[in-house]
């Protein structure tokens, strides 16, 4: 049974990436608008910041967890690609994770003006789709903290030893999720909505993190043999989420800019790879 104690702790993790969000409404408190050169690279650091973090920390911890699969039947396979096999069907799981949400999303219209005006019934649709955008990066999350209190390596938090990798991943998604809450944030703005509010609705888009968060935790607690296949889910979903939203976004952004905003974005990624080159030590 997994302590209560220890998925409170990673509800909390989650809570922050969640909160990260609202620092995204925060410069529309000294500022009226942010500028699209900006707005483009802050959409290239979140997507460094989250391709390097799965690939140097949950890809790896995946293949560190993994052992040779028993298939039921014998497919030639050697026992270095049986040991790939794992992680290769949680990337695959991911990724289809975020094609069907992208299928969600699509069929669902949401005005940004349902953000104020919305009834019950948007305001269900609303969570909705955001759950189905935000709950792979919670997932994320809760992965990254399967070693919590074990005791194998890690940083010793209010009397518990948190995974390097869960530290580095809360603070991942924290920073992506910056970029996020100013996307949710600019049409709220121009639409007149006030500052408190923005950061609220821009807080309320990533709730779902909390809860993947403490899904994903108790899944691969209770399970450990699939604890590689959670890894790869992570890693495959936040990787096509970086190829399916965030580049994009970028790119629609800062096609008004010079170069179309390929070098702001470049810079980003670049920047955001950097700052995560401290997984490869983890």
């Amino acid at each position: 049974m997994v302590e209560l104690a220890y998925l409170a702790f990673v509800f909390l993790a989650g809570l922050v990436t969640a909160l990260a969000t609202g620092v995204g409404a925060l410069p529309f408190f000294v500022v009226d608008s942010v500028s699209d050169r900006w707005n483009v690279v802050l959409w290239g650091l979140a997507s460094g910041i989250m391709v390097a973090a799965s690939l140097f920390g949950l890809v790896g911890e995946g293949l560190a967890a993994a052992e040779p699969w028993t298939l039921p039947v014998d497919l030639g396979l050697s026992p270095t690609a049986r040991t790939w096999l794992p992680l290769v069907v949680g990337l695959l799981a991911g990724v289809l994770l975020v094609v069907l949400a992208h299928d969600v999303i699509e069929g669902a219209e949401v005005d940004p003006k349902q953000y104020e005006e919305a009834d019950y019934r948007k305001l269900l649709l609303i969570l909705g789709v955001l759950t189905v955008h935000s709950f792979p990066e919670g997932v994320a999350i809760g992965v990254s903290f399967a070693e919590l209190g074990l005791g194998n390596g890690g940083i010793p938090v209010v009397g518990v030893t948190v995974p390097l990798l869960a530290v580095f991943m809360t603070v991942a998604i924290s920073i992506h999720n910056v970029p996020e809450g100013l996307a949710i944030s600019i049409p709220l703005q121009a639409m007149g909505v006030s500052r408190w509010r923005m950061v609220w609705w821009a807080v309320f888009s990533s709730l779902p993190q909390p809860i993947g968060a403490v899904v994903a935790f108790y899944f691969v607690r209770i399970a450990r043999e699939f604890l590689p296949v959670g890894f790869g889910f992570a890693a495959g979903a936040m990787i096509y989420l970086v190829l399916s939203e965030f580049i994009p976004e970028a790119l629609d952004v800062g096609e008004g800019l010079p170069s179309r905003g390929y070098p702001e974005l470049a810079a980003g990624v670049t920047a955001g790879v950097l700052l995560m080159v401290p997984l490869t030590l983890v």
